[in-house]
């Protein structure tokens, strides 16, 4: 890993008004790269709004398509790699909600939210893979709102190499701002802690347009769980933070730090037995 500076963005997006979440967009990372930021991170969904009607299928976009064009000039413009959100129209015709990883470089990346609620059941279709990216010599991976509620995700993105895990969500109340925050503390945490990474997540903020609100937060969480940063409310923001790469080293290298090194795999084998699949089915 190596040194990074993060920005987390808290933004109201309203659905459907594409063009201006883009504004939003390009001016927050204006302010990023102003502020030596080296990755600036929006909410789930931050570039179409979040809605969860078959009406989104109106502005969901293949990729590549404008927005991610346009994402990808302000990554150039502005030096700095961006992890905006959108809905996106799949190869199967389905509709994916995706988070988008523009670099510097002109590479656009893909991550495709793998466990949907059961209201986006009925309108996404899930991604199906797992993965990792290179961002300079740091290894990231992403999840997507209740993507973080499954432990077995962020642990397999750690065995992958991700020394940071993006988290951005698009979560609703009923939750104020603080209840939010001290709700994400008793499970983000733990999954920084658990796998000694990075965590960096934001939400999306205010009146969407469709009759849901958000509960501003963003979180900036160190290898051992502890916070580096935080900002709450319902105006749009941005936390900048350090993630300095000698604290995860010096976690990982601790003997009682980095619990991965000693995990026993052949003991976890059930995890997706067909038994334990028929156990879990009674609670759906």
């Amino acid at each position: 890993m190596n040194d990074l500076r993060v920005a987390a963005v808290v933004m109201r997006s309203r659905f459907g008004e594409v063009e201006a979440n883009l504004e939003k967009t390009r001016q927050f990372t204006r302010q990023a790269a102003a502020e030596k930021a080296d990755i600036v991170c929006f909410p789930e969904m931050s570039i179409t709004g979040y809605a969860l009607k078959r009406e989104i299928e109106r502005f969901a976009e293949p990729l590549p398509g404008p927005s991610s064009h346009e994402v990808q000039r302000m990554a150039k413009e502005s030096g700095i790699t961006i992890l905006a959100g959108l809905a996106e129209e799949s190869p199967s015709g389905a509709i994916a909600i995706t988070q988008i990883l523009a670099f510097p470089e002109g590479e656009i990346g893909t991550y495709r939210k793998l466990h949907l609620s059961q209201g986006e059941q009925e309108v996404f279709e899930a991604g199906s893979e797992v993965r990792v990216f290179h961002i300079g010599e740091t290894i990231c991976g992403v999840q997507l709102c209740y993507d973080a509620h499954f432990p077995e995700l962020s642990t397999l993105q750690a065995l992958k190499g991700a020394e940071v895990i993006f988290m951005p969500h698009a979560s609703p109340p009923p939750q104020s701002p603080d209840e939010k925050r001290d709700r994400w503390l008793r499970y983000l945490s733990a999954r920084a802690y658990d796998n000694s990474v990075y965590v960096v997540a934001c939400n999306q903020t205010g009146d969407g347009g469709v009759g849901i609100r958000f509960s501003g937060v963003a979180l900036i969480l160190d290898p051992r769980g502890e916070i580096l940063g935080e900002i709450s409310g319902e105006e749009d923001r941005m936390l900048i933070a350090d993630l300095p790469a000698a604290a995860l080293t010096r976690t990982r290298k601790t003997r009682m730090g980095f619990f991965l090194a000693h995990r026993r795999p052949e003991l976890y084998t059930d995890l997706s037995s067909p038994a334990q699949e028929a156990m879990m089915k009674k609670y759906q």
